[in-house]
């Protein structure tokens, strides 16, 4: 059976994901193609078009298309509980009411008209909830056989905002759900958004900037609460809509001029100071600390009974949050879906219909599943870009690349399948060696062009992992933070951040051998068996997809290296 699944219900993030058989064959974002970010309000066709032609299936052989936003019917407490807690702005109010599916609506419209430009006439459209796809790019992917522990958390879907459930052969059971405005992903998106940044994108940042500051100094606990059974956002605060947001050069944002009166000017800048770290170290730990109570209390019991937990949602990107729930007595294994945003939901929602349908689904074995291109591709890229750059075709990639990172450059590093998720994964990256000071805050300034204050992760050969990380939790996914060990961190100073951690990722050889290669390589030159990586695209921008791509950036930047498969780019 092929499913393909398509995302971009909720303006952001659209992507593709086809399974041909129960098996994942290709996944990608709409973003890497226009060259957007989050291809905000685009459906996923170029993605979609990528998908098909990676699995060889002309459209009429598609047997269904899955979709992740279903209706709700008025029966559920979900509109209800929408309309009670946005009676403020009763407009919002009456329309969950008496048309609480018109997102649906639009969104199975835009869906059936992508299938159409397509060429898929004969499909199935198949409907799946938002946070059930959630759940399912997480459970029917994790590899788990026993019963697991099912966490999604995010901003919020059609009205759900939170899932806990369990995986038990095959099939998910939903134990509660929370609704909008009740959201710890929507109360930590409009922190977000005070603390200077963009929701949906500055998340990440606010994560960064908190172990510079003091979570206990400022007590935020106002902003939401958890009473051992209900979850409750402070919508005098945060997660505000109408005439209630905080105004500003015309723009509304999702919090209120009372946060303002309480804390203070919104942020403006790029440096990290007073008291806005405080701000940002104080909502991390209030994130924490109210989802492992929610996690405790309704996932308790079964985490006792298996020590698995499989986790998705925007929030399941927080790693100092996954941190500590790996650190829970009784858990065994975490597994975060790589792709947790609302990108990974194509993937879910395909994921579900193949169970539903009877499919057994393959477990995810690792996210490279973006277009590849060859040498010769990359080749007839370089004799055509406008710059005319300096390039030569090479005999061993992995050594020249070492080579290059063992003299203290940067290095962009492009090669085989693209990542599906917001990690670079040693496929379209930028790298550094981590035992030459100062090359994270040359990345940062002169090619990423992003705050100096932002950290960096390691990836590292697997046979080193557990003495660096002091665990041997399996790490592929860039998903975790880990404490280096001591003796490690004068070795490595540069992907340590300021609280002792590291995101890190584990390299297998099973799964990217010449990134594993080129890792083995500066080892042996350094002494070193891991490598500084970082996203190949500068701020703002989404990460490279192609060689044409990968050139616009090089010569939009400070970088003097480039190895595209077996091609060596150099400005020097």
């Amino acid at each position: 059976m092929i499913i393909l699944g398509l995302s971009g219900a909720l303006g952001h993030d659209a992507s593709a994901a086809i399974l041909v058989d129960g098996k994942i064959v290709a996944a990608v974002e709409e973003e890497r193609f226009l060259r957007d970010k989050h291809a905000k309000n685009k459906f996923p066709l170029e993605a979609a078009r990528y998908c098909m032609r990676e699995a060889g299936v002309r459209p009429d052989q598609v047997d269904v298309v899955a979709f992740p936003y279903a209706e709700i019917p008025l029966s559920s407490n979900a509109r209800w509980h929408y309309a009670k807690r946005h009676w403020y702005a009763p407009d919002r109010a009456l329309d969950a009411i008496f048309n609480g599916n018109r997102r649906f609506r639009r969104n199975r419209d835009k869906s059936l008209d992508l299938m159409t430009q397509l060429g898929i006439t004969n499909a199935r459209f198949m409907p799946v909830e938002h946070h059930l796809a959630h759940a399912s790019s997480a459970y029917h992917l994790s590899g788990f056989k026993e019963k697991t522990a099912i966490v999604g958390i995010d901003g919020k879907g059609e009205y759900a905002t939170t899932f806990f459930g369990y995986g038990e052969n095959g099939k998910i059971h939903k134990i509660k759900e929370f609704y909008d405005p009740d959201s710890l992903g929507g109360m930590y998106g409009a922190i977000t958004e005070y603390l200077g940044f963009e929701m949906l994108d500055g998340e990440f940042k606010v994560m960064g900037m908190a172990p510079y500051g003091d979570p206990n100094l400022y007590d935020l606990s106002r902003l939401v609460e958890f009473d051992g059974e209900e979850l409750r956002v402070n919508t005098k605060l945060v997660n505000v809509v109408g005439l209630r947001r905080y105004k500003e050069k015309g723009k509304g944002y999702y919090f209120t001029p009372e946060l303002v009166e309480w804390l203070g000017p919104k942020r403006a800048g790029d440096e990290i100071d007073n008291p806005y770290i405080h701000y940002a170290a104080a909502v991390q730990q209030l994130l924490e600390d109210v989802a492992l109570k929610m996690i405790d209390h309704y996932l308790g019991d079964i985490i006792r009974e298996t020590g698995r937990i499989a986790m998705a949602g925007g929030v399941a990107l927080n790693v100092k949050l996954n941190q500590r729930i790996i650190a829970l007595p009784h858990v065994k294994e975490l597994f975060v879906q790589p792709a947790s945003g609302d990108n990974g939901t194509s993937l879910g929602a395909a994921s579900y219909a193949a169970n539903e349908l009877g499919e057994k689904v393959e477990s995810m074995k690792h996210a490279y599943l973006g277009p590849s291109f060859t040498t010769e591709e990359c080749l007839a890229a370089c004799e055509a870009h406008p710059a005319k750059p300096k390039f030569k075709r090479i005999d061993n990639a992995p050594l020249k690349g070492a080579q290059i990172l063992a003299e203290g450059n940067p290095l962009a590093w492009f090669q085989g399948r693209m990542e599906f998720g917001p990690r670079a994964l040693g496929c379209r990256s930028i790298l550094g060696d981590p035992s030459h000071p100062g090359v994270a805050d040359r990345i940062n300034a002169q090619i990423k062009y992003r705050e100096r204050w932002r950290p960096f992760c390691p990836s590292m050969l697997d046979r080193v992992a557990a003495d660096i990380l002091q665990t041997d939790h399996p790490a592929p996914y860039m998903t975790f933070t880990f404490d280096v060990a001591e003796h490690w961190k004068p070795r490595i100073p540069e992907v340590v951040h300021e609280d002792g951690t590291a995101r890190a990722q584990i390299v297998t050889h099973d799964t990217n051998p010449r990134y594993y290669a080129l890792i083995e390589e500066l080892e042996r030159l350094r002494n070193v068996p891991v490598v500084l990586n970082t996203s190949l695209n500068r701020r703002g921008e989404p990460m490279i997809c192609s060689p044409t791509d990968a050139l616009n950036m090089f010569f939009g930047c400070d970088l003097e290296y480039l190895i595209m498969e077996d091609v060596l780019v150099t400005k020097v």
